[in-house]
């Protein structure tokens, strides 16, 4: 059976994040990927200039008419930037019995730009973390969710992995991509276990949609039937070979996509 991976996320029309780049990363791992658009977002990559938000009603619609059809096998869950929506998505996955869930609470863009509400984070920890078998944030993120410092030791990163957990996560992926150091280094954090991974840190601008790519590529694993911790594994690796090869495509003067396509292009 074809391996099938719904992206939840906003748009992005530079083409580098969101939506744009969980499909590719699922085409890139050999996953067909279908899409809920949650918002539309006027931005390059530069920055992000305007964000027009789907109605709740019409991101339920899309839901019902994805997985009312397609078989699918994971989800990935990006931008959610209002509350309604936040509720809505929780409502369907659990119309649609959907466990193999992958959120990355996107709520600052590379550039900068908030991209969550303040009043939706709650939401986001209350209705939607508990539906997640794994919770991807980067640093800033995961220190925003526990109302807590920017980690800066890896003893840190687990203390706010664990805390997230504690919110009903069933694992949850500590990102070290903005920290410092000669290694990034993304922890996998479960109730009883645990992961270091660990890859050589790569001096590029062209970073943009990394978050997106690394938990897309986890769905994919998840959609052909890796577990978990396989699943992560394999998503580091593809992403620290995106993110190395980022600089042989030339794309925009801010901070360009990583290469979805390095092993073909």
């Amino acid at each position: 059976m074809t391996a099938i991976a719904v992206t939840i996320a906003g748009s992005d029309s530079g083409g580098g994040a969101g939506i744009q780049a969980d499909l590719k990363t699922f085409s890139a791992l050999g996953v067909y990927g279908a899409s809920v658009v949650t918002a539309l977002t006027a931005q390059n990559t530069k920055g992000v200039s305007a964000i027009h938000d789907v109605p709740a009603e019409f991101v339920a619609a899309q839901i019902d008419a994805v997985f009312s059809d397609l078989a699918v096998g994971a989800v990935k869950i990006g931008m959610v930037s209002q509350s309604a929506v936040i509720a809505t998505i929780a409502a369907g996955l659990e119309r649609w019995q959907q466990s193999k869930v992958v959120l990355d609470p996107v709520m600052i863009a590379t550039s900068g730009d908030k991209l969550l509400a303040p009043d939706a984070v709650d939401v986001l920890k209350r209705v939607l973390m508990p539906r997640a078998l794994i919770v991807t944030p980067n640093l800033p993120e995961a220190a925003a969710l526990t109302d807590a410092p920017v980690a800066e030791t890896e003893d840190e990163m687990r203390a706010q992995g664990e805390r997230l957990l504690a919110l009903g996560a069933r694992a949850v992926l500590m990102k070290g991509g903005h920290g410092s150091g000669v290694e990034s280094v993304d922890l996998l954090i479960e109730p009883t276990t645990g992961m270091r991974l660990a890859a050589d840190r790569i001096a590029t601008k062209n970073t943009h949609g990394t978050g997106c790519t690394l938990s897309s590529a986890i769905a994919a694993g998840l959609a052909k039937g890796l577990d978990l911790p396989e699943a992560v594994r394999a998503a580091k690796t593809y992403v620290t070979a995106a993110l190395a090869a980022g600089d042989r495509i030339k794309i925009g003067s801010g901070h360009g996509p990583v290469h979805h396509f390095q092993a073909w292009w």
